[in-house]
């Protein structure tokens, strides 16, 4: 009976400490998940805090396009005022995140189109020189975002195998969600000569 007692209690402090290891991984992941989110949210603000400059250059050459100005203005306020809280990355609140992202993508591509109509801009180095800063700012996102959606699956596949679905219930450890292409990433853009 006595043998019997002392398998039972290590059988059963064998099982606190993997729920200790199982719990403890979790939180680390999870952890590396909103580091991961940091880095995207810093990655976004850099390309918010260029578009100032962007604009500005651009508005020196370009005076009467005033409403390309003010879409581009409008969305990096929009953007900038979305913000998620990174114990709550749903896929509604990512979605929303990401449609004010586009938003600011879209007003730029057309800020960058003003170009095609003033050649002294085209060479002017303030405004190259911003353009690239704002290409790296989009290879930075890309970078970021890759990253992110890597963490999440590591950390949703892991609160999905047993046993850690176990305590990732009770202990309420939810998925994260991803970020997804935009729909209109499926049409490849044209480039017409």
């Amino acid at each position: 009976m006595r043998n019997l007692f002392y398998i039972l209690v290590i059988v059963a402090g064998a099982m606190v400490l993997s729920s200790c290891q199982g719990y403890n991984r979790m939180v680390e992941k999870q952890e590396a998940v909103t580091s991961q989110w940091g880095n995207v949210q810093n990655a976004y603000q850099r390309r918010a805090d260029l578009i100032p400059n962007l604009v500005n250059t651009v508005k020196g050459y370009a005076q009467h396009e005033q409403e390309t100005f003010t879409q581009v203005t409008e969305a990096r306020a929009r953007a900038t005022q979305t913000v998620i809280d990174p114990e709550n990355l749903t896929e509604e609140a990512l979605q929303e995140y990401q449609q004010a992202q586009n938003q600011v993508s879209q007003a730029l591509g057309r800020l960058l189109l003003i170009q095609e109509n003033y050649p002294e801009l085209k060479a002017n180095q303030n405004f190259l020189a911003l353009q690239d800063e704002l290409a790296g700012s989009e290879n930075r996102i890309s970078v970021e975002r890759n990253r992110f959606n890597e963490m999440a699956r590591d950390y949703n596949s892991y609160i999905r195998k047993f046993p850690q679905v176990i305590y990732a219930g009770w202990f309420k450890f939810e998925p994260k969600a991803y970020f997804e292409a935009v729909p209109e990433a499926q049409t490849a853009p044209q480039v017409v000569f």
